[in-house]
């Protein structure tokens, strides 16, 4: 107790210093939490990704549609539970900046696959009943304010033309990593509309989404699957969902390298900036540290009384930083809209921010702490710090 309130004491002698390291220490904590939250967000699409779910496209590439006879060839083959298709609708809200995903999607059979999509089962028949309605998720729907009912219209790009839908159901997700900034339309709806406007793009899926029993399946199934399609027009290229989703984020290696080397350039900032801080504590005391020897108190003391010190100030200023990320995060998020589906701070980001105080506390007191340990008794005595 008695070295604990040194510790203590010794940290407030220069206010200050002490205020203005801590400040940088919160800042840099605050700031590599952020920075790791937003590359967990990047990739919480994967993470959410079921390991029973395949995702069927054109093996050229995504742009290029399959046709819709593929489903039942697809649902046909052993150990597939399930099939359903989506494609991209890609419609303008607005204004060109009220981005959201949209999909038109083949209706109950999608909806199957994704029983992490939770909405009351009247809202559900009353989507499925309606060939002009709409799902939306909680956060898009509080964000633009949809209620039941209400009537979005869209601007179609893919799909020329104004298209009008209404809502008839609000989907929550099961876990805080499922996305709730979708919009799901029929896509029988829009293939109605092209079979008369333009019949060369209809009865076509950007994706089928394939259930499967088990996922030691995966492998075999999705074999199965471009074995049989194999030198039709349209061949086809099936992997995890997993794999599908990380297709989209290895687009942005680049920018989530850079924001993660940011975030650990930040810690090493405000290492350097705590080392100098305790390398001029350590030289103003070198008279002090020479009377404790000559007192008596032994090498382990000393340390005790820079690194604790040291690790004092890293921890406060880590707390605080912490306590700091949960509201920032969210103001963060609300800014963002509906740029990340889940923003969520996650264990592991507060864990590694506990880790990145107790290393910078560790580093920067390992030159004071030496140059304690040497101070001649007779030499220390003279200096004048």
């Amino acid at each position: 107790m008695y070295a604990l309130k040194l510790i203590v004491k010794n940290a407030l002698r220069h206010k200050l210093r002490t205020g203005l390291t801590v400040l940088g220490l919160v800042v840099a904590v605050l700031a590599f939490g952020l920075l790791q939250t937003v590359i967990g967000a990047w990739y919480a699409g994967s993470e959410a990704a079921s390991a029973t779910t395949l995702v069927t496209r054109n093996a050229t590439s995504l742009v290029f549609p399959l046709p819709i006879s593929y489903g039942p060839k697809i649902r046909a083959i052993e150990g597939v539970t399930g099939v359903g298709y989506a494609n991209w609708f890609g419609g303008i809200y607005q204004d060109p900046k009220n981005f959201f995903p949209q999909f038109a999607i083949s209706g109950q059979s999608y909806l199957d696959l994704y029983p992490d999509y939770l909405m009351p089962d009247e809202q559900r028949t009353a989507f499925l009943r309606d060939r002009k309605g709409c799902i939306v998720g909680r956060k898009l729907a509080e964000q633009y304010g949809f209620k039941i009912g209400d009537t979005i219209p869209l601007r179609g790009t893919i799909f020329p033309g104004t298209w009008t839908f209404t809502v008839r159901a609000i989907y929550d997700g099961r876990k805080d990593i499922t996305n709730t900034t979708q919009m799901f339309v029929h896509w029988d709806y829009i293939n109605e509309v092209l079979l008369r406007s333009a019949p060369r793009r209809a009865n076509q899926t950007g994706v089928f989404v394939v259930q499967i029993k088990r996922p030691e399946l995966t492998a075999q199934i999705a074999a199965d699957i471009d074995r049989t399609f194999k030198n039709s027009l349209a061949e086809t290229l099936t992997e995890t969902e997993k794999a599908f989703q990380l297709s989209f984020v290895e687009m942005s290696d680049a920018i989530v390298a850079a924001v993660r080397l940011v975030s650990f350039v930040v810690i090493l900032i405000i290492m350097a900036v705590m080392a100098n801080t305790m390398a001029m504590s350590a030289r103003e005391r070198l008279s002090e540290y020479a009377t404790l020897k000559a007192l008596g108190f032994g090498p382990g003391f000393l340390v005790q009384m820079i690194v604790g010190e040291s690790l004092l100030l890293a921890l406060v200023g880590a707390g605080l930083g912490i306590a700091l990320l949960y509201p920032t995060a969210a103001g963060f998020a609300a800014k963002m809209g509906t740029l990340f589906p889940t923003f969520t701070i996650a264990p592991d980001t507060v864990l590694m921010q506990i880790g990145a105080a107790l290393a910078i506390g560790l580093v920067a007191a390992i030159a004071p702490t030496i140059r304690a340990l040497r101070v001649n008794i007779v030499e220390g005595l003279r200096h004048i710090g």
